[in-house]
């Protein structure tokens, strides 16, 4: 029989640790450490500090990044667990010499820190540029969606939160009634303390309602309109993403297609990228230089299509390939994509025939396009005829509201029969583009993106921003956000871009040893 040695985990050992010697050159904690002490200026963090005569000392904020970014790199984004690790964790130990910050200290840091949180990027990114990783041949722009620390159904206007608390003073009013039809004195007693817990629970949240449609008004949408605020946290936005509707933020960022170091991020509370554009140019300006995009192509997706951006683009004389949403469609190499999609409406074409909406394929059109007829044999005029923004000759026809009105094919006919009141039909008529039409910025664009130039430069797009975002949401595990508001937010996400750019530096750069 196999002879063991003898060993117990019912036991200790006492053991002399030297914390220099336990941040091994070669590793991230050691680049990091590096950095951090001889590198990088942190002054504007001792800016903030103001007890030189009077006050207690203060934990050194080289001390605080590095045990911070340090439990980000290992995914570890509670304060608490940060501020355990530096009890148990030997690394964690080393890097803050054993100072053992509570997690208050911690979570005020991160908290707090928004201003020294840009120079810190700006920092690392001068870094990363010094040491060659940045090539400047091209940038890519593209954004990830990540929750808040909200709940999308504290989201509204002002009209919607005030029939949510009419609601729940109604609910307040059928348990009071309810308690009053109750006969048996011990069964009302009972029910009533059960209750009490939930009617509090209840008044409070009133009692915020009411406190916010006060003090606040509707956040304006784009068309005037308002749109749903937050009451949690009213600088988030609910937004669609790929796991449906969150209420959260948009994380940008610029990448560098070198070694997907980033050039450029900030944290928006706004779904749609159409007006982020700009703003991120700017801020990749002031990260490098105002010329950086003199010899940089630019690279974005249809998300960041539209007149005024295009327009912008042109107008700054930077080379930049922005696809639009028919991309696609007009790619030789996707001709045969939706070879599928055909298939299996042919397979369902009989089931869905008497449900599916008359097309214009449905209507007769004179010859001389003064009228159509609809499937009831009902007239619709000429409405008007010309070119649309795209170039193409269309004639338009609108049914009189007689006519659609009283039609028994409304269903079968618009789309909405129930607000909608008449059918009107476009018919594009082929080969007769505009050869005249203004050679528009935008038109310019997709004879750019459409050659086979554009379609190559674009086409590294993928691979250069998109691996930047599979990283900080599954290696670093920023999976939402753990602060509110925009200020906050920003600067968390500016924390993970600075430590994705570290690993760069630690992956490709060159530290010394000693």
């Amino acid at each position: 029989m196999a002879k063991y040695k003898d060993y117990s985990y019912d036991q200790g050992v006492f053991l002399p640790v030297y914390f220099d010697r336990q941040i091994l050159p070669g590793t991230f904690e050691y680049t990091l450490s590096h950095l951090i002490d001889n590198e990088l200026d942190l002054s504007v963090f001792d800016k903030r500090y103001k007890n030189d005569d009077t006050g207690a000392p203060a934990y050194d904020p080289r001390i605080l990044l590095k045990i911070i970014l340090y439990a980000y790199s290992r995914g570890i984004t509670s304060s608490r667990k940060i501020s355990q690790c530096c009890e148990e964790n030997i690394i964690f130990m080393a890097l803050s010499a054993h100072t053992r910050p509570h997690f208050t200290t911690i979570a005020d840091f991160v908290s707090s820190q928004d201003e020294e949180a840009v120079a810190l990027f700006q920092e690392i990114i001068l870094i990363c540029d010094e040491m060659n990783l940045i090539g400047r041949e091209m940038f890519a722009v593209d954004g990830c969606k990540l929750p808040s620390n909200a709940s999308k159904e504290w989201s509204g206007t002002k009209a919607d939160f005030k029939k949510k608390a009419l609601k729940l003073e109604k609910a307040i009013e059928h348990i009071i009634e309810k308690h009053r039809q109750i006969d048996d004195i011990e069964e009302k007693n009972n029910i009533i303390e059960s209750d009490a817990k939930y009617m509090a629970t209840l008044q409070k949240q009133i009692k915020k309602i009411r406190e916010w449609v006060n003090d606040n008004d509707d956040k304006p949408g784009a068309g005037g309109k308002p749109i749903k605020s937050n009451i949690t946290d009213n600088d988030s936005a609910k937004m669609k993403s790929s796991k449906g509707y969150i209420q959260g933020y948009n994380g940008l960022a610029m990448v560098d297609s070198k070694h997907q170091v980033i050039v450029g991020a900030e944290a928006y509370g706004k779904g749609p990228e159409q007006d982020l554009l700009k703003p991120m140019i700017e801020s990749t300006k002031g990260n490098l230089e105002d010329s950086v995009f003199e010899k940089t192509l630019l690279t974005a997706d249809s998300g960041f299509h539209t007149k005024d951006n295009m327009d912008m683009l042109a107008k700054e004389g930077i080379d930049a390939y922005v696809a639009d949403n028919r991309f696609r469609k007009r790619d030789p190499r996707f001709k045969d994509n939706d070879r599928y999609k055909e298939r299996h409406r042919k397979e369902i074409a009989g089931k869905r025939k008497k449900s599916q909406l008359y097309s214009k394929e449905d209507f007769y059109f004179d010859p001389d396009f003064k009228f159509c007829m609809c499937p009831a044999g009902k007239r619709l005029y000429r409405s008007g005829r010309g070119f649309d923004t795209q170039g193409n000759f269309v004639t338009r026809f609108k049914a009189p509201k007689s006519a659609c009105g009283p039609c028994k094919l409304r269903s079968k006919c618009l789309r909405h029969p129930d607000r909608s009141p008449k059918r009107s039909v476009a018919y594009f008529h082929s080969g007769t583009k505009n050869k005249d039409a203004p050679d528009t910025a935008t038109e310019r664009m997709k004879q750019k993106i459409d050659s086979a130039l554009g379609r190559m430069i674009y086409s590294k797009r993928l691979g250069t921003v998109e691996p930047v975002f599979g990283h900080i949401r599954h290696t670093i595990k920023l999976d939402r956000f753990t602060l509110r508001g925009k200020i906050k937010v920003n600067c968390q996400w500016l924390l993970f871009c600075a430590l994705h750019n570290l690993k760069k530096i630690h992956r490709y750069g060159s530290i010394p040893a000693t």
